[in-house]
């Protein structure tokens, strides 16, 4: 069954008496052209495995299973299989997992299927966004891009830069393994049940060669970690467990100061830090 309107989507829902949860941040697109937009963003073609994560009614879905090899979706709610079963029941390039994606073993799962690229593609749920983006840092993945929407709220603290109150840990992380193909906004009316805010979709280009040089990566997330573990103490006592006096001379140089606190620091001076202290 093709979801090509929000009459279509409520019928279906209906039939299966499926009902949106909260917990699980369910707010289903139903705007056929934004989906469209998104899954051209993303650029996936037929020899490119996608994963999908929340793939919640199907619509996007079957947008991707048009246009890719394979899509591999993680859905948490076991409710919304016979939904699936009947939106998905004409393509035959998509597996849907019932689990946790944020338990799920993403290197063992995609083993078994051949393809050119993976393909991250995902309207993102709100409430569990920075866990999903910092899983897939964190698992290293070989991911060509990842095009997701999310609040956007969160995606601006993505995206943020130093000196800005946005700007956090995962802006560094992000900003170390990705470029930033093209965003975009969309309405918060074009959801049902229409979510509070706007939402921004994103679209990140893995880096061939990393933003900056780093000798050691776990030194380097460490560092990072450490430094925005209070929002509004300085370097100083957040790092005062490190070696103050090789950081100090760093921080000087870059005309900033063991008095500055965190967000006001750009990756390159992170990176320095970090390999004095490897």
């Amino acid at each position: 069954m093709k979801i090509s309107s929000v009459s279509n989507l409520k019928k279906l829902l209906d039939e299966k008496g499926f009902d949106f949860k909260k917990k699980f941040g369910q707010n289903f697109l139903i705007d056929k052209n934004i989906l469209n937009k998104i899954v051209d963003l993303s650029g996936v073609t037929k020899k490119d495995l996608v994963i999908e994560i929340g793939p919640g009614a199907g619509a996007l879905t079957q947008v991707l299973a048009t246009s890719a090899k394979k899509v591999l979706a993680y859905e948490i709610d076991e409710s919304l299989k016979d939904v699936l079963s009947v939106s998905l029941e004409e393509y035959n390039n998509v597996d849907v997992k019932y689990e946790d994606f944020l338990k799920s073993n993403i290197r063992e799962d995609i083993k078994k299927y051949k393809f050119n690229r993976l393909l991250i593609v995902a309207n993102l749920p709100y409430y569990i966004t920075t866990s999903i983006i910092t899983k897939i840092i964190e698992d290293k993945l070989d991911v060509f891009s990842i095009t997701v929407m999310l609040q956007k709220e969160v995606a601006d603290r993505f995206l943020a830069n130093p000196k800005s109150k946005s700007y956090n840990s995962l802006s560094i992380f992000i900003d170390y393994n990705f470029l930033l193909k093209d965003k975009f906004k969309v309405s918060k009316n074009v959801f049902i049940p229409k979510p509070d805010v706007d939402s921004l979709v994103i679209s990140l280009l893995l880096r061939k060669e990393k933003k900056v040089r780093v000798l050691n990566e776990k030194a380097f997330d460490r560092l990072i970690l450490d430094s925005f573990r209070f929002k509004r103490k300085t370097i100083r006592n957040n790092l005062k467990d490190y070696d103050l006096d090789k950081i100090e001379p760093i921080l000087i140089e870059n005309n900033l100061s063991l008095s500055t606190r965190a967000e006001e620091i750009p990756i390159e001076v992170y990176a320095l830090i970090a390999n004095v202290l490897r």
